[in-house]
Order: C-alpha cells, then structure tokens, then sequence
C-alpha cells in the first residue's frame, strides 16, 4: 500500500475506536492525515490514550454541520476520504433514533453533497470510502453469509440507519459522481465497506461484549450477558481496516469496478457464538467473570449474522491474516496490559500486524 506515502488522507470520525486506529495505520504508511470528529464519548478512550489532540491532526465538529465540514476539507484538500463517523450503537440507536438517523444517514448524505458543491476546489480528492456496517442487511437469520447484493433492512433504528446510509451512498454516486462519467465530469470514485463485528484494544464503549467484560474487571464486578447463542463475525480491528486501504487504494488508482459495496468479514471459523467467545477470553485472562441473564425486555437484536467476503477475496485479493483465537487473544493481551501494567500496546501490536502476525 505504498500509494498511501505522502497523500492527504481525511478520516471522518477519528477520535473513535476504529478511527483512531485507522489514523495510526495511515501515519505508519506515509501519509498526511487529518481527522474530523466529536469529542471521545468514553473515558478513557484510544484516541486520548495515544495523545488526543496533541498527537492527532484534526478538529473536533459535527458531521452534520456542513459549513465546518466542507472549509475542513478544501482546507486539507485530500486526496482520499475514510467515512466512520456514525453513531455506533445498536442499543443506542432505541434511545436515541433520531440522531441515529440524523449522524448515520443525513452525515453520508452530508458528506457526499458538500463534496459534490466542493468538487471544483478540491484537486487531489480521487476516492472516497464510506464505512457503515454488516447489519445494513436485511437479516433473515440464515445460516449462510450475507452477499453484497442481498436485501438491505434493519429491524432497530441502528441497523436501519445504516441500511438507509448505503441507499443515500448509492443515489449520490449514481446522480453526481456516476461512474460513466468518471474521468470526464468528475474524477472521484466511491465505495461502501460492510465489516463485521470488530474486537481490539482501546475500545471502551458501552454495551460492547469486550468492553462491558474490561468495565467489569475495572469495576470488580461481574458482568451480564444478555445474548449467550447469538453468532456474530467476530474480527480484529485491523483486518477490515488493512480491507478498507487496499479498496481505497484501488479507488485512488482510477479502478471503476470497485466503485460499489464490500463485505470484511472472518472466514466461517470466525462466526462463533457469545458463550463460545466469552469462554476463550477467560481462558486468556481469568480476572474476566460474567453470568447470563437473558430477558425478555431486552431490545430486539439479531441472533444469526455471517457475511461471505468471496467479493473481497477474489477482486481485492484480500483475506484475514488472523484466527478468532488469535483475534481474540491480541485483544484481551492490550487490556491485560493496559490494565495491569499501565503499557498502551497499540503501535507495537500495529507494527506486527503490518509485519505479518500478531500477538
């Protein structure tokens, strides 16, 4: 990915769990980043772990705000765009689904027409890739993986968010940034990244499996389980990241058919229940104590959700570098670390990965 050295990268939603990581995966790489973002919601957080704003290039402000968003990026003029500022959170989303909407779907209509007024001034910007979810499908609870072209749905204002965040993607490339057009009325090329669920240090947000299982550690307390069977495609954070560069990097090399959706998921091993992953982490860490209660006031969420990468595999020759266990081991290891010896492991567990392996 060596097309990534010297160019200006824009990451939306850097002070967040996956941006910040993608931040440092791009500083490794050579490129000039600048990230746009709210404030941490956590305490602590990865991105104020690593040195907040003193160590990240960026400015603090709204997706939805459209004056502050479009003078950020004619200010940077980048030459690539990596959206993942959303709001995160399937329980969230029941408390708040307005905003959910709002960030989630009217932030990619945002984005992308404010770069469509704004495409004359910006002379680098070649590609943009918009980060949204595995749950953009439509889940019938089947025990195969989802495709890229499979029905898109959501049963909770989450998921539907951004399911309805993909169709605004769609719309806008089909009507500004048309891919017959491309090289003739616009230069800039655009793609959607559906990950699956993501495990990795230096993620602190609430109602996650992880990190309600830290909170319990930090806390003394034990921690609830709602979902014990439910199957999710557990992978570490840097996996669909390295699958979200190297689609970048075909969208910044001119490539047209790669201007739509791809799935980053495990391979099938990867799709294994809570329990299964709960137990693996406290054969890892024994501090880690849990119980199940399982209630039928919880909000809906879905039990059975795979994806097929075949896509990614095939075209984007990429695949996962990691086993679960392997995915699961390296993210407890950052927290044990973290916790009991107060060392923040991310720069020596990305330089691995990037060498090959992790640990």
């Amino acid at each position: 990915m060596n097309i990534y050295k010297n160019k200006n990268v824009f990451i939306s939603g850097h002070s967040g769990f996956k941006g910040s990581w993608l931040y440092l995966f791009l500083e490794n790489l050579g490129s000039n980043v600048f990230g746009y973002s709210l404030k941490p919601n956590t305490n602590p957080s990865h991105f104020t772990l690593m040195g907040g704003s003193n160590y990240f290039n960026g400015i603090f402000a709204d997706i939805r705000d459209q004056n502050t968003l479009s003078a950020s990026i004619s200010d940077f003029n980048p030459h690539i765009i990596f959206h993942l500022a959303a709001q995160p959170l399937v329980r969230e989303s029941y408390k708040n689904p307005i905003e959910t909407f709002e960030v989630n779907s009217f932030g990619i209509l945002n984005l992308l027409y404010t770069i469509h007024k704004s495409k004359d001034k910006l002379t680098n910007l070649k590609a943009i890739v918009i980060i949204t979810t595995d749950k953009v499908y439509h889940n019938e609870e089947w025990i195969w993986g989802y495709r890229e072209n499979d029905k898109l749905g959501g049963y909770d204002p989450y998921s539907a968010s951004k399911a309805c965040g993909e169709i605004i993607a769609d719309s806008m490339r089909s009507s500004f940034f048309n891919i017959n057009e491309f090289g003739k009325l616009h230069n800039i090329l655009i793609a959607t990244a559906r990950a699956g669920n993501v495990i990795g240090g230096g993620d602190f947000s609430a109602d996650r499996l992880i990190p309600d299982l830290i909170y319990g550690i930090i806390n003394s307390k034990t921690t609830i389980i709602r979902n014990p069977l439910a199957t999710r495609p557990w992978q570490n954070v840097l996996e669909p990241l390295r699958g979200y560069l190297m689609l970048g990097e075909k969208l910044l090399q001119g490539d047209t058919s790669f201007a739509n959706s791809f799935n980053f998921g495990p391979d099938i091993s990867g799709n294994i229940r809570v329990i299964d992953m709960l137990e693996i982490a406290k054969e890892i860490w024994g501090k880690i104590d849990y119980k199940v209660e399982t209630s039928k006031n919880n909000p809906h969420e879905a039990t059975l959700l795979m994806l097929d990468t075949s896509k990614a595999y095939h075209l984007l020759q990429w695949k996962p570098k990691l086993s679960t266990i392997d995915s699961i081991k390296s993210t407890i290891n950052w927290y044990k670390e973290f916790i009991e010896n107060k060392n923040i492991i991310t720069q020596q567990q990305l330089k691995c990965y990037m060498g090959g392996g992790l640990h």
